[in-house]
């Protein structure tokens, strides 16, 4: 991080910075805006009356916009001030199904689709006149229909074709469902973030006993897609790691997928230790909680689920009662996507803020200065691991 800092006093911006904070995360907007204005009221000092910093620092960098509705349920994208010839960046959250509008006096609940059709609005109002539009989607919009399988639409290669023609320079997500997606448009600006740093900082602040060791701890995938996540944790922690693989029945189709049948484990023996499960989202919850009482039933230790997305469509019911059997004992999400306010009530919850690593993305962004040492986790995990080992806080 202490060299993305040097960086950032020593160039320029692109242009003068602005964030769009969609209503769907005005929350998040509003915090990562406190961090950018931190991080530049305590740098560049000495420059700061040149006339290259005007608009560099400010007690707010946050567009006042909205997307009004009439009474048909339609909309319009509004910006109420000005954006010419600024970097633009626009955050949104797909997955807030807790806003509702109107449509001819029935209430709805806002839709992911029309979470991305009020992006597009905001978008249409800024092109032309923004000197750069960058998106910041930490869900990304249909990523779970990334790949054809027989006639079917591909959905999230159409989104991001659409929003690169409307002038998108750069998208921002965070653990794509699968990133190879970014071949649609191989011309973009496309940056897939993980938040494995963040996740090891909430455990261990949540869990001080935890000993993160090869006798102690192990990180397991819930099945195949979440690998390469269990493998770099594991390579990085230094512990071993062990896989859960779906068998599902092809033969039957319900709620547009097929049914899981059982989850077969490939790993080495779980008994005694600490285990980190590790994916990308808990959509449902079912096929964590699965796993979660198998290596609970296999004798393992405590439990701890880390995900990058908690979605929670189904409540969290079976979560709680697994709570209470014993076969979870914590729950780590980070708060990219809606949280709804129960949560945080919840004795096994635990979240990952990510609103500062979110502001040193877009810091870096606008200074066009290299994001490697931010999308690479592996020195901060190490220095958090020798601040723990030394016995520091964290």
């Amino acid at each position: 991080m202490s060299t993305n800092i040097e960086l950032l006093e020593k160039t320029l911006p692109v242009a003068p910075l602005k964030i769009v904070a969609m209503e769907s995360c005005r929350e998040l907007g509003q915090k990562v805006n406190d961090y950018i204005v931190s991080f530049r009221q305590n740098t560049i000092n000495e420059v700061s009356e040149s006339s290259l910093y005007v608009n560099y620092k400010s007690n707010n960098y946050l567009v006042d916009c909205e997307c009004p509705r009439f009474g048909t349920g339609e909309a319009k994208g509004v910006l109420r001030e000005t954006i010419r010839g600024t970097d633009l960046f626009i955050m949104t959250d797909v997955c807030n199904y807790s806003l509702t509008y109107t449509v001819s006096g029935h209430l709805n609940h806002m839709s992911p689709d029309d979470h991305y059709q009020d992006l597009k609005r905001i978008i249409s109002a800024a092109t032309g006149k923004a000197h750069r539009i960058n998106v910041i989607m930490p869900f990304l919009y249909e990523s779970r229909q990334h790949k054809r399988t027989k006639r079917e639409s591909l959905d999230c290669a159409l989104a991001l074709e659409e929003l690169t023609a409307m002038g998108v320079s750069n998208i921002i997500t965070f653990d794509a469902h699968d990133p190879r997606v970014q071949n649609a448009i191989p011309l973009s600006g496309f940056d897939s973030f993980s938040p494995s740093y963040q996740f090891m900082k909430a455990i261990f602040r949540a869990v001080p006993d935890l000993i993160p060791d090869k006798d102690h701890l192990m990180i397991i995938s819930p099945d195949e897609g979440a690998m390469h996540r269990a493998v770099y944790l594991s390579n990085i922690l230094g512990v071993d790691m062990g896989m859960f693989y779906k068998r599902r029945d092809y033969s039957v189709i319900i709620d547009g997928k097929n049914p899981i049948v059982a989850h077969e484990f490939l790993g080495d023996d779980v008994k005694g230790k600490d285990v980190i499960i590790i994916d990308d989202m808990i959509s449902s919850g079912g096929s964590m909680l699965d796993v979660a009482r198998q290596v609970k039933e296999r004798n393992a230790g405590r439990v701890f689920v880390c995900t990058t997305f908690g979605l929670f469509t189904d409540g969290f019911d079976k979560f709680d009662d697994y709570y209470d059997k014993g076969y979870i004992n914590k729950v780590i999400t980070t708060n990219l996507t809606y949280l709804p306010p129960e949560l945080y009530q919840k004795p096994y919850f635990v979240p990952a803020d990510m609103s500062k690593f979110l502001a040193l993305i877009i810091d870096s962004l606008n200074h066009d200065i290299t994001i490697g040492t931010v999308m690479n986790p592996t020195d901060k995990i190490h220095t958090l691991l020798e601040k723990r080992a030394r016995g520091e806080e964290i």
